[in-house]
């Protein structure tokens, strides 16, 4: 399970066994082809891609996993490489490493930037309680009763709630957390974690109300602890 950064041109955020691993392995399940190509040659510019077998992953259907269970009857290393952070966490992945693991294959989870973990890290909510929910409900009612529970649910157990959503949609998310929050509830909103114009920053509903920015269409990770 390979991490890929976050951001663009932020290979130093990754471990030095990424480039050990990657050096060597011939077979990948991959979210982007493209993407997946241009990380190894950022990586390797020696590497003969031509060299290497891609399986890309579905974005409908998943990933064929009837290649994964050949690949490992044939004895391969097979890597997993995500569009962004780390694969099997808010990224395709787990299925794959749940085929691998009834198959008795070893899962070996290589280390680096998820951007859920480092804006908790930063965000100073409670990093001891906290639960990711994935994209939360486009339309209402269903988003304004998402947010909703969310909060209550923070309130009630001191957890920390974390979602993300699509770029163009930012500033629509904003605006439904300032309207159906409470004013001494806090947010935080990362974005572009580990570029070099990340921001990530925490104030209550009130301030943010008082300050509301104008989003960029930039990956972005919501948090909220009432």
């Amino acid at each position: 399970m390979i991490p890929i950064p976050i951001a663009d041109d932020s290979l130093q955020t990754l471990s030095a066994e990424v480039a050990h691993h990657t050096l060597h392995l011939r077979h990948y399940f991959v979210e982007n082809l493209r993407t997946a190509r241009r990380f190894l040659k950022a990586l390797h510019p020696d590497i003969i891609i031509d060299d290497i077998r891609f399986s890309e992953i579905d974005k409908h259907n998943g990933a064929d996993t009837g290649t994964l269970k050949t690949w490992l009857k044939e004895g391969h290393n097979i890597g997993v490489l995500s569009e962004a952070g780390c694969p099997g966490i808010a990224d395709p992945g787990a299925e794959l490493a749940a085929i691998a693991q009834n198959m008795n294959a070893t899962v070996i989870p290589l280390t680096g930037p998820n951007s859920l973990i480092l804006a908790l890290m930063a965000s100073g909510l409670n990093g001891q309680s906290f639960c990711f929910n994935g994209y939360l409900p486009v339309k209402d009612p269903a988003r304004s009763k998402s947010i909703k529970a969310l909060e209550q649910q923070s309130q009630k157990e001191r957890q920390t709630q974390l979602f993300i959503e699509t770029p163009y949609r930012n500033n629509a998310m904003l605006d439904d957390l300032l309207k159906h929050c409470q004013p001494r509830t806090r947010i935080c909103i990362a974005q572009n974690i580990t570029a070099a114009n990340a921001s990530i920053k925490t104030m209550t509903v009130a301030d943010w109300k008082k300050n509301k920015p104008r989003l960029e269409k930039l990956p972005a990770v919501f948090l909220l602890l009432a």
